[in-house]
């Protein structure tokens, strides 16, 4: 892995785990085992290695997604798995929660990663639900844009309600609601 991978990599951790203030330029170098030198030598500062490892974790994030909403089914069974994937619930979202970091959202440099990424997922989930539409899968009523934001925010909203009770089945039960919300708009056979 070359020495601007292992920077990006361990940023994206640290972002993870604390947030922008609590990720340090050395807590980057003792992660990495890179020194300040060769840290600044690949980029200028904290925000612009901040920014790259978002835009990375972005990248990931969007990746993981498509792998779900694009494999084979209906739309209703892509939804689903997006929504039904493996994930470590209380550790929350990398891009979610940079959205709730006050110095990242203050950032428009940090903020654009985090919001290219949610418009992309929502705009996703639209495309997704307006195929299921077109197909007779879903009810001409269920309005795309809406029921995407809805998914989108059942996610988010999951992932703290889990942190909260540190416990996943407060994000299930967000899952399970979305699912039944979304099937009551499939036509009756």
């Amino acid at each position: 892995m070359s020495t601007q991978d292992r920077l990006i990599e361990s940023t994206q951790a640290l972002l993870w785990e604390r947030g922008y203030v609590g990720t340090s330029p050395k807590a980057i170098q003792q992660r990495s085992g890179v020194g300040q030198g060769s840290m600044y030598h690949h980029f200028t500062g904290k925000p612009d290695l901040a920014a790259a490892a978002l835009r990375r974790s972005a990248e990931q994030m969007r990746g993981i997604a498509e792998a779900d909403l694009a494999a084979p089914g209906t739309a209703y069974d892509r939804i689903a798995a997006y929504l039904r994937r493996d994930r470590d619930v209380l550790r929350g979202c990398r891009i979610g929660r940079m959205a709730q970091d006050p110095d990242v959202v203050a950032d428009p440099q940090l903020r654009a990663p985090v919001e290219e990424t949610f418009d992309w997922l929502r705009g996703r989930i639209a495309e997704l639900v307006a195929e299921g539409q077109a197909a007779g899968e879903f009810t001409p009523g269920l309005d795309p844009a809406d029921t995407a934001a809805a998914v989108v925010a059942v996610v988010q909203g999951g992932y703290v309600l889990a942190r909260a009770a540190d416990s996943a089945e407060p994000f299930d039960r967000a899952v399970r609601g979305a699912l039944g919300l979304l099937a009551a708009h499939r036509p009756a056979a």
